[in-house]
């Protein structure tokens, strides 16, 4: 077996912490993955991730396609990997104002709110594991709050990954639909293929999700919002604070925060048909990327936003992997 695919052989754990948060009230769900032999626990294989404005980790790094998971790919390969739920996501608590009707409340979870609850589920990791650093990964929203975090705490991270982060955009950004934001939105899970699809090329769509793997998706979004059974079935919600700061920073020229403040290793991934996320934007942040120790960009072909969950996927898990497999220093340093 090759040392890039997912090993069935080895036996992973997997553990689920609530941790407080830095406000009274609001405990954040993180869950664990890792080799369940594993004794020694170090920075270099430690792992905290973040998901993006929309899913949650269940939704986006825990679900089960061809037999395993992204998270259980990483613990396979020797690490502990931490998934954390941002406030309002997944298994960390909703704020009270998601109870009620969207249009009674400014739009909840800012992206300074995120990097907070992000910040808190690393301080856990820490000490939970007796270290001086993580490796740090988000995707989309999530690597603005990654990228940001890392920008205020090189010293604690190690390496960090983004997958089709957030930057500057003189174009209008597609999960900002318009309109009046109220604190949340309600996102039909299961009619959203034909929007994933449509950003690849019409004679390519009906292969980039193998069979089944669109309704594994749907199962497990739809499993990290209890109300999606009864309150509003079919649907998760999702705060609106990510999208405030797309209407507040990312399309008015305005950075929420210096990527050449980030001195650490980055790794940044993209894939040809993110509309999200256009080639130019990830090429724009790439190169802001001037602090960095050392930088690579990890191009992928046939794949979308959520490359994560499609046919491709692997060869993004395999380029982090990689990327944090790796002893390397440039010359000099």
């Amino acid at each position: 077996m090759s040392n890039h695919t997912f090993n069935k052989s080895i036996s992973i754990v997997s553990e689920k912490f609530n941790i407080a948060s830095d406000t009274p009230g609001i405990e954040l769900s993180v869950l664990n993955k890792r080799p369940t032999s594993m004794t020694v626990f170090s920075n270099e294989k430690t792992i905290v991730m973040v998901h993006g404005a929309t899913y949650p980790i269940g939704s986006l790094y825990d679900v089960e396609l061809d037999g395993f998971t992204f998270l259980d790919y990483l613990a396979s390969h020797g690490y502990d990997v931490y998934g954390v739920d941002v406030r309002g996501y997944g298994g960390s608590t909703r704020p009270p104002e998601m109870d009620q009707p969207a249009d009674q409340n400014p739009p909840l979870v800012r992206t300074e709110t995120g990097v907070r609850d992000f910040g808190s589920a690393v301080d856990f990791v820490l000490k939970h594991r007796n270290l001086s650093k993580v490796n740090v990964l988000g995707m989309s929203w999530g690597g603005t709050v990654a990228g940001a975090y890392t920008s205020l705490n090189n010293n604690k991270v190690n390496k960090l990954t983004l997958i089709a982060p957030q930057w500057l955009s003189n174009k209008p950004i597609p999960i900002d639909t318009g309109g009046l934001l109220g604190s949340y939105r309600l996102v039909p899970a299961g009619t959203t293929k034909e929007r994933w699809l449509s950003a690849a090329p019409e004679g390519k769509r009906d292969s980039l999700l193998p069979d089944g793997w669109f309704e594994k998706w749907v199962e497990a979004t739809l499993a990290s919002d209890p109300n999606s059974k009864t309150v509003h079935p079919e649907h998760i919600r999702a705060t609106n604070g990510p999208i405030l700061d797309i209407r507040e920073y990312w399309t008015v020229g305005k950075a929420f925060y210096e990527p050449k403040d980030i001195t650490v290793p980055v790794l940044l991934i993209h894939a040809e048909w993110d509309i999200d996320v256009p080639l130019d934007l990830a090429q724009n942040f790439f190169t802001s990327l001037t602090g960095a120790s050392y930088r690579r960009w990890v191009e992928i072909g046939e794949g979308t936003h959520m490359v994560l969950l499609e046919k491709n996927r692997v060869q993004a898990f395999q380029a982090v992997q990689s990327f944090l497999d790796e002893n390397y220093t440039p010359a000099g340093q």
